[in-house]
């Protein structure tokens, strides 16, 4: 084997393994330039040439250049087996080098990015250093991104202000609600291989987390509402909860909210929808905000009120809510819950809102509930139309409430409940316009004619100003609101009117009959005059039939009178009828009957002696006074108070009726027959008031005071006289104030102690009836020892 170690002239010794790498470097880096290759460094067919080349030169080169020798081994002393060995390394040694290269450039990534990460590190902790000095308690400073300059990076920094601490709230309530949506996911998505105790907890936690949600949504929109419409959004689409083990009980929260909500933040005006024209305008911010606001509001107002409305809708047609519970059908029993919640929230939104938009819409929602089967929900309906008369100021709601009324009653041919008919009691019309247009256009064409003849042209343009001046002012005082007020009532009172008189023409065998004698009852002083004739002769005919309950006859007679007492007095109608029928219905009044039907009896009394006392002849009077007397004697202590007080009222408005208190002495000549049923023939003169002797022993106080008062011809001083609080009250008014319908008596009666002794008051009936079944358990338990 020759030896090949040569040395160079020029430099130190360099081995042949080292000035081969550098050759096959150079040829590697010429064909990368060529080829355009820069994956792999090394040609494995080069290498794997140079590397199984035995009769191959592998390029004895210097540094310098210049040929090295080397030592060579011959191919005699390599085996095969070694020389495929060194073939196939030659061919692999690619993938060798590769990897080894891209560990490297690894290493030196990480070394690069190890250095970048220490130089952000150093940046972000200087302004904490430079800047955390400056934070004191009163002011705090927010770190913005720095600007690099010629200098370097320079921090920038910024004062913290109020609204920049409640975007960084705001934000972090956001990322915790957006964590919470996950949970609830990775809870809806649990196996349903849950026990009953812990779906059930599972069920407590789902139902706390969406309350604790609902909370805080509701707080946020209350605290801000224009800056929060987002919040309100998210709390509506809540009505849409999917979870069907909460479901139920989230939209009822949900929708409990949403109407707190909306009652606290709406405006008290009506928002209207801006034109073309408006949308087209420029506006300043402020302005532009409020607007887009006040868009946002009703638009989930709407949106809201759609929601509740398609629930009614769904559960009133008798079918599953598919569009309102989404893929999870809900059961009728679910949906009729929910249809409650519904109906309660549109009802205190009407009463609450009833100058907001959709009124209209929750009116024509809430009106066809009044006749629903379940009573709790019309119960609840006409609740919320008698606060909406009771509370409307204007008119214009009342009108609509009527007219959506009147319309249901003739689209149902009558046939509903007689609750319906009875919010008419609940309006507040006590005057209307009357009906002169004939007067009015003469005496407008009179002061136009007058201003032609007397003025010249500028005069007429004078006085056209001054007519607008004029009408602009009284629109200031809410004259002009005045005349509208009383537009509407009488355009609610017709359509009331209306409703009345075709069921007493079509229908005089209905339900609706009680209510609709009432509300003739109370409203007969607004009946046009030309009406009466008629109405008379069917309300006399209605009482004369003996088809009407006693009720319904007192509600009779109490329109006639009041028809007659008011305007009727023109018309030549003769009553007697009417006041033959209630003497005779007197008597029917007792203890163990409705005391409302001595409220109406004793309302018909007092029309005929203030409003008609010149139509009352004395025979008459005389037969109705001592038929107060006797009734007095059946009835409760109020009712008892309510007819004395007549009786004394009688008493003063016919004076020569005191003979009657006069027992020895008679006057005129017959027998007093009670059992006839004229008040004009019955000869009451030749009689006594003796049951006031009876009525002096009452067990009451207050009846006993009265009947002494009457005994000693009602005085209004001295020995025998009320006191203020009995004599300044009307029939109605006492019999309304000792009123024993809950089970009161006033005032308290005292009752017996043990042995007579330590006589102790009972202010309750119950307290009374308590002690005697004591006392009779104590004697049946004493006959069973």
């Amino acid at each position: 084997m020759a030896k090949g170690k040569a040395v160079s002239s020029k430099g130190p010794k360099v081995s042949a393994i080292k000035r081969r790498n550098i050759s096959q470097t150079k040829a590697s880096n010429k064909r990368k330039k060529a080829t355009g290759k820069t994956k792999n460094k090394f040609s494995s067919t080069q290498i794997g040439k140079n590397a199984s080349g035995a009769g191959g030169n592998l390029g004895n080169l210097g540094s310098d250049g210049e040929d090295v020798e080397e030592e060579v081994l011959p191919d005699d002393m390599v085996d095969d087996d070694h020389m495929e060995y060194l073939e196939t390394m030659g061919q692999n040694i690619s993938f060798v080098t590769d990897t080894i290269d891209e560990k490297k450039e690894e290493r030196g990534d990480k070394k690069r990015r190890k250095n970048d990460e220490d130089e952000v590190a150093d940046y972000e902790e200087l302004p904490r250093k430079q800047f955390r000095q400056m934070e004191t308690e009163d002011r705090k400073y927010l770190h913005l991104l720095p600007i690099k300059g010629e200098r370097g990076i320079i921090p920038q920094v910024m004062e913290k202000t109020e609204s920049d601490e409640e975007n960084i709230i705001e934000q972090g309530e956001e990322k915790e609600e957006l964590v919470e949506k996950k949970r609830e996911v990775n809870v809806t998505t649990l196996p349903e291989t849950l026990s009953e105790v812990e779906l059930f907890k599972l069920q407590k936690e789902t139902l706390a987390r969406r309350k604790m949600q609902i909370a805080k949504l509701s707080i946020r929109v209350m605290d801000s509402p224009q800056e929060a419409l987002s919040s309100l959004k998210a709390l509506r689409v809540m009505l849409n909860e999917e979870d069907h083990q909460v479901a139920v009980t989230v939209r009822k929260l949900v929708m409990l909210s949403l109407c707190e909500v909306f009652k606290d933040i709406a405006p008290g005006y009506h928002i209207r929808t801006r034109t073309d024209k408006e949308m087209q305008q420029k506006m300043k911010k402020d302005v532009k905000q409020l607007v887009e606001w006040e868009e946002g509001l009703v638009r989930q107002y709407q949106l809201y009120l759609q929601h509740m409305e398609d629930i009614i809708k769904a559960c009133t047609s008798k079918k599953k809510a598919q569009g309102v519970s989404g893929q999870n059908k809900l059961p009728m029993k679910a949906l009729q819950s929910l249809m409650e919640v519904a109906v309660k929230c549109m009802c205190e939104l009407l009463v609450s809102l009833m100058h907001f938009n959709f009124r209209t819409n929750i009116m024509s929602v809430i009106v066809p509930l009044m006749d629903h089967s379940n009573p709790d929900i019309a119960d609840m309906c006409c609740d919320t139309v008698k606060k909406v008369f009771k509370q409307d100021r204007q008119g214009d709601s009342t009108m609509e409430v009527v007219k959506l009324i009147t319309s249901m009653v003739k689209s149902k041919a009558f046939s509903v409940q007689p609750r319906v008919l009875e919010t008419f009691l609940a309006l507040k019309i006590k005057e209307i316009k009357s009906k002169d247009p004939e007067k009015e256009v003469d005496k407008k064409m009179k002061e136009k004619k007058e201003m032609l003849k007397k003025g010249s042209r500028a005069q007429r343009k004078r006085a056209k100003r001054e007519e607008k001046l004029t009408r602009e002012l009284l629109e200031a005082e809410a004259t002009e609101n005045q005349k509208r007020k009383l537009d509407l009532n009488t355009q609610t009172i017709e359509m009331v009117f209306l409703t009345y008189f075709r069921i007493l023409k079509k229908n005089r065998q209905s339900v609706l009959l009680p209510s609709v004698l009432e509300g003739l009852a109370k409203f007969s002083h607004l009946i046009n005059v030309e009406f009466f004739n008629d109405l008379i002769t069917v309300l006399r005919e209605l009482v004369e039939s003996g088809s009407l309950s006693y009720r319904e006859t007192l509600h009779c007679m109490v329109t006639a009178f009041q028809i007659l007492a008011n305007q009727g007095g023109v018309l030549n109608i003769d009553p007697l009828r009417f006041y033959t029928h209630l003497y005779a219905s007197l008597l029917h009044l007792h203890a163990g009957q409705d005391t409302d039907d001595t409220a109406n009896a004793l309302e018909c009394i007092d029309i005929m002696l203030n409003k008609r006392r010149k139509q009352v002849s004395m025979q008459r009077a005389f037969a109705f006074l001592k038929r107060l007397c006797t009734l007095s004697l059946q009835l409760l202590p109020n009712s008892t108070l309510g007819t004395l007080a007549a009786s004394r009222d009688f008493l003063k408005v016919f004076p020569k009726t005191d003979m009657l208190l006069q027992i020895e002495e008679t006057q005129g000549g017959g027998m007093y027959l009670p059992e006839l049923q004229e008040p004009e023939h019955c000869n009451a003169h030749t009689t006594a008031l003796w049951e006031l002797h009876h009525l002096n022993r009452h067990y009451h106080p207050h009846v006993r005071r009265y009947a002494a008062h009457l005994l000693r011809k009602a005085p209004s001083e001295g020995a025998g006289s009320l006191p203020p609080s009995l004599d300044r009250k009307s029939p109605s008014q006492l019999w309304q104030e000792f009123d024993p319908s809950e089970m009161n008596f006033n005032p308290s009666i005292p009752g017996p102690g043990k042995g007579g002794k330590n006589m102790k008051p009972f202010s309750r009936l119950g307290g009374l009836v308590q002690e005697s079944m004591r006392t009779l358990e104590q004697d049946v338990c004493g006959d069973e020892m």
